[in-house]
């Protein structure tokens, strides 16, 4: 039966132009742009994909906010009601406001990670992982096995593996874990969702080593929906209850709200015990101050900070989370109608397109999910990322180059932007990517890349 679109939550008062392109011109820009999405200019793009990281579109209270924000140097009141929003939804003692998610873990992993430590997350995204690195610390993955089968359909694929959590601690001893980190959802696993009862379990391991958790909190809203509808015991509670439970079994909270705060910039950190993390408080601070402005305000203005306190609360309306995972579930379904394999079941934010099924003649190095990338932006004018090995870049101790557990192509859907007929299109254009990829012989090797964080300024070249 085919997947039923659900419809928007909401009217649409505003609209955007989008340019049409050729193919020929997509091939000159994305030959000009050096083989990289992140340097097409977004003029050049027909329907952006490539994160839903500030690409939402606002609400109308939120632009109503943005009138409202005090912009004092210090103690403005959006500051504090920024505070008290927060502090009602996760009931953390302490939150600090930084301007996006790198800059949360800029502030707070030197506070725990120092070289000659390791991180463990069931699975670090790009940006998290560089700032394990740039601490002097490594970082282990340590998702279930479950979610290393994109065609395999399991509930909570994006869970951390507690029996190999608890030997990795082991082997290396509880005095050498910083970190371990929890990722709601879980991205680079394709947005798999984690459910309360792994929460528990990580939870557990921790207190029991005596090693800090932190959430990594950037959909939490999404992954929340996803233990109330999949999840025995929680169907009857709210969103809010979910939440609540979720993040009293961690210690932290690092987020870039400009995921599930759908606004268009902010992050924040959020301790739930200030006694208990004193000192990471006062360090918390310092590096705020230096990094990224007064702790009242961490790098954003005072109608940044509103549009949060609005976004946060708006992120937890079920008929909205109905809508947002409503829409991965239809494009999900076209992709099923024509056998289009992808990270499954769908994820909260997106799509994570099985590029390794799509193109099983072109190996890792050759980076097969950016291939995909490039491919869809030539068919349809659109923009998605490699979640693969040309992501995941180079071992930082030896310089070879990583092999990805996957290489997926996402997807990333902005939140309240694009409407069925864009998802249409995707459908559309992937299909006949599909049809024609016998036709694709070979990948792209690098000419140019800087030392971390590659993809998004590496210059490569297609492979004759």
């Amino acid at each position: 039966m085919k997947t039923k679109y659900i419809p928007e939550p909401f009217r649409i008062k505003m609209v955007e132009t989008i340019k049409m392109t050729t193919r020929e011109e997509r091939e000159q820009k994305i030959k000009d742009a050096h083989y990289n999405v992140f340097n097409l200019r977004g003029e050049d793009v027909y329907i952006d994909l490539l994160t839903d990281s500030g690409t939402n579109a606002m609400s109308s209270n939120q632009w109503a906010g943005i009138m409202m924000g005090d912009e004092a140097y210090a103690g403005a009141k959006s500051y504090y009601r920024l505070l008290e929003t927060a502090k009602e939804i996760f009931e953390y003692s302490y939150i600090q406001p930084v301007h996006q998610g790198r800059a949360a873990e800029k502030v707070l992993f030197p506070t725990f990670l120092h070289k000659g430590q390791f991180a463990v997350s069931n699975m670090f995204f790009d940006t998290t992982r560089a700032h394990v690195e740039l601490a002097g610390a490594r970082c282990i993955d340590c998702v279930v096995e479950e979610a290393k089968d994109p065609e395999k359909r399991a509930k909570f694929k994006g869970n951390m593996d507690v029996v190999k959590l608890e030997e990795l601690i082991q082997e290396h001893g509880p005095e050498n874990i910083g970190l371990i980190v929890m990722t709601v959802t879980n991205n680079s696993a394709g947005g798999q969702p984690v459910s309360m009862q792994n929460m528990k379990d990580v939870s557990s391991i921790c207190k029991k080593y005596n090693i800090p958790l932190d959430i990594d909190a950037a959909r939490y809203a999404e992954n929340a929906y996803f233990i109330k509808r999949d999840e025995e015991g929680y169907e009857s509670k709210s969103i809010r209850e979910i939440v609540h439970e979720m993040f009293s079994y961690a210690d932290m909270f690092s987020m870039s709200s400009k995921k599930d705060g759908i606004v268009n910039m902010g992050g924040m950190i959020g301790v739930k015990d200030d006694k208990k993390f004193a000192d990471t408080i006062m360090k918390i601070k310092a590096n705020c101050i230096s990094f990224e402005g007064f702790t009242t305000y961490g790098g954003l203005n005072g109608r940044d900070l509103e549009a949060l306190a609005i976004g946060l609360n708006e992120a937890l309306e079920e008929d909205y989370l109905k809508y947002r995972i409503g829409q991965m579930e239809y494009l999900a379904g076209l992709l099923d109608e024509a056998g289009i394999a992808y990270q499954a079941p769908v994820g909260g934010h997106g799509l994570f397109i099985d590029a390794k099924k799509m193109l099983p003649h072109i190996p890792y190095y050759e980076f097969p999910a950016q291939v995909l990338a490039l491919e869809l932006y030539k068919e349809a004018g659109i923009r998605s990322c490699d979640i693969g090995s040309y992501m995941l870049g180079n071992d930082p101790d030896t310089g070879e180059q990583l092999k990805s557990e996957f290489e997926f192509t996402r997807l990333a859907i902005p939140r309240r932007v694009y409407t069925q007929a864009h998802l249409d299109v995707i459908a559309d254009a992937l299909i006949s990517i599909k049809e024609r990829s016998h036709e694709i012989k070979r990948g792209y090797k690098i000419l140019w890349e800087p030392p971390i964080l590659r993809h998004f300024q590496a210059h490569l070249e297609p492979i004759e």
